[in-house]
């Protein structure tokens, strides 16, 4: 027996999520398949015994500038506000992540300097020109190496985009207009996101893509590579492995949710989160005790594991290779984080997914 509906949709991360929601709002016929046994790919997460809420696949921080892309996440959930502050632990002590401004001048001098001048064409340059090597070498290359398991200067350049330097102290990770986490937690958002829509989970449309049919459109984001049975090569990714550590008897044991370690010598993980400063105060002084998670990054071989695509030029031109085949093909959409091979910040995610869904309904000329 095969099933099928108008619009299949493999994963229901937020770019299936969000796409699905669209088209279902459309009054399209739509159906979701899900690998896992659990709705909203990454974006989820758990209670821990305790009652601390614990983000299963590593810190989601909701931030966006944009007014339609916070309007559309308040549909399916209530945020309370969290801006981010991360401290990196250098020499002792918490200082701020990105670099604050009065650290550089204490620690170099009044009158510092980038230590590339120049077009970059790797990590490490591009970094180096907009610090000092010392800044460099305490703050951001143990914990990029770590991260990619690779030289720094072996990256993209384009990887530095990601932070900056403050000439002031402000402590915030972004600056962005909104900012803040789902009250009742992100599993319960990626639900209402998807809610009534069809879906299957535990259900790997790969291994069984005869049994279903997309009468006009699939709409895959999972791995790309994985679509075409690897038959160019593997892409690269990068992983998590998450060490948890439950405290009795301390309150808090951080000044903030995230903690940085660059320094190879104080261990292999490259952050320490602690998950009672991503809560609601009201909910989180009610809890005895606190809960750390320690992240420590690896290559995994299991695709359900993939969280952050490999920036290098030889898994890029890989990309593409697939990118072009994908193209190539009718009735097929491939795209999300897994699909496009890009790291995309959740905003960026849904606002990608919006589009695509605007265009999928355009292209159909249908209102289904």
């Amino acid at each position: 027996m095969v099933l099928s509906a108008d619009y299949l949709v493999v994963g229901s991360g937020l770019t299936g999520g969000t796409i699905a929601r669209c088209l279902q709002d459309a009054g399209c016929e739509v159906l979701i398949l899900e690998r896992r046994s659990h709705v909203g790919g990454n974006v989820h997460d758990h209670a821990h015994p305790s009652g601390i809420r614990v983000h299963t696949y590593g810190p989601h921080y909701f931030r966006t500038g944009s007014e339609r892309i916070w309007e559309f996440v308040n549909r399916f959930a209530s945020f309370f506000p969290y801006e981010a502050v991360l401290k990196t632990w250098v020499d002792g002590h918490n200082e701020n992540w990105p670099v604050a401004g009065s650290y550089i001048r204490r620690t170099i001098g009044e009158s510092w300097q980038p230590a590339f001048q120049g077009a970059p064409t790797n990590f490490e340059e591009a970094s180096l020109s907009m610090m000092p090597r010392p800044i460099y070498e305490k703050f951001v290359k143990g914990y990029s190496e770590k991260q990619w398991g690779v030289s720094a200067r072996s990256l993209s350049p384009t990887l530095a985009r990601r932070f900056d330097v403050r000439l002031d102290d402000e402590p915030r990770l972004m600056r962005h207009k909104y900012q803040g986490l789902p009250i009742e937690g992100y599993a319960d958002f990626t639900r209402n996101l998807i809610q009534g829509v069809p879906v299957v989970t535990g259900c790997d449309y790969l291994k069984n893509r005869t049994a279903f049919r997309a009468r006009k459109q699939l709409i895959f984001t999972g791995p790309i590579d994985e679509f075409f049975d690897y038959d160019l090569g593997r892409l690269v990714y990068r992983g998590q492995q998450r060490v948890h550590e439950y405290l009795p008897d301390i309150a808090y044991a951080q000044p903030c949710g995230q903690v940085n370690n660059p320094d190879p010598a104080n261990g292999p993980h490259i952050r320490t989160l602690e998950w009672k400063h991503m809560m609601p105060h009201t909910f989180a002084h009610q809890i005895r005790g606190t809960l750390l998670t320690r992240e420590i990054t690896t290559t995994p071989t299991d695709s359900d594991r993939y969280e952050y695509p490999f920036p290098d030029s030889a898994n890029q031109a890989l990309y593409e290779a697939y990118r072009q085949r994908a193209a190539a093909l009718s009735g097929v959409m491939i795209c999300g984080r897994l699909g496009e091979y890009r790291y995309y910040d959740m905003d960026q995610a849904i606002a990608r997914a919006l589009t695509l869904a605007e265009r999928v309904l355009e292209e159909q000329q249908t209102t289904c």
